[in-house]
């Protein structure tokens, strides 16, 4: 009897201390990255010209310096009503801690602002941009880190497609975020060579509750065929058909973008 006691005493001891390690031990497994898009609103070709010299020769080294490697830069393709009228920004950061503390640590760098001094020192009746908007999103489970693109087309060529889905609800938004993790939408992408860079659920943003993700192709008729053999895959036509994932995104934005010649990809 009392070594029966006494198992079944150190089977609740083991059973309570599993309960209260589990959140640590999946915070600990908890990989993901988060990412800021930002994006410059623009009314001059003064404007996109000082930003441009300020991300290139002041942000993007700041940033390197401060142990953030792969900053995308990215403007909408010539044929977009945007086009001259828009910058995207797509960074990385290990932590919101990162993210929280990567302003400070920029502004405190002294070649950042002595290369950056024209941008930093404008005056408040000649800006150099309109806006900046920024949303914060965080790495889905399926693919927990930036994937830098593997293309060989020219650079004024490509075409990063930044998707944009939002949902009815929450509820609904988590849905939509399980087909790509459980229901393996990533793993569809990633067999059929979309080059993903990305996928995030949005944590903060204007367009909320939606998830993010960018797509990268050589040039605009490579990313034509993708799609195409993306729609008449099998494995797309199973999924896409399972009533759990139906109704699931209320507004579909695509972003037709080209990388700048300084972007780091």
């Amino acid at each position: 009897m009392n070594l029966l006691r006494s198992n079944v005493n150190r089977l609740l001891l083991l059973t309570v201390v599993a309960f209260l390690l589990a959140p640590q031990v999946q915070a600990q497994g908890d990989k993901r990255e988060f990412y800021e898009i930002k994006t410059y609103t623009l009314k001059s070709k003064d404007q996109e010209a000082q930003v441009d010299v300020f991300l290139k020769s002041a942000y993007l080294p700041a940033m390197h310096k401060a142990g953030i490697k792969n900053v995308g830069v990215f403007k909408p393709v010539e044929t977009d009503t945007t086009y001259g009228k828009r910058i995207y920004l797509l960074i990385p950061y290990t932590s919101l801690d990162q993210f929280l503390k990567i302003t400070k640590t920029v502004f405190a760098d002294k070649q950042f602002n002595s290369d950056g001094k024209e941008y930093l020192d404008a005056v408040y009746t000649n800006p150099p941009y309109v806006r900046i908007e920024s949303v914060l999103l965080k790495a889905f489970i399926g693919m927990q880190k930036m994937q830098i693109p593997t293309l060989t087309g020219a650079r004024s060529e490509r075409i990063y497609e930044l998707r944009s889905y939002e949902s009815h609800t929450e509820k609904i938004h988590i849905n939509k975020v399980e087909m790509f993790n459980k229901g393996d939408e990533v793993g569809l992408f990633k067999r059929l060579g979309f080059n993903a860079v990305f996928y995030g659920e949005v944590i903060s943003g204007s367009h909320m509750p939606n998830l993010m993700y960018m797509t990268t192709f050589d040039n605009k008729a490579s990313r034509d065929e993708h799609w195409k053999s993306f729609s008449a895959d099998p494995q797309w036509k199973q999924l896409s058909a399972m009533p759990e994932y139906q109704h699931n995104v209320s507004k579909n934005t695509q972003y037709f973008l080209r990388p700048t010649e300084y972007s780091d990809y």
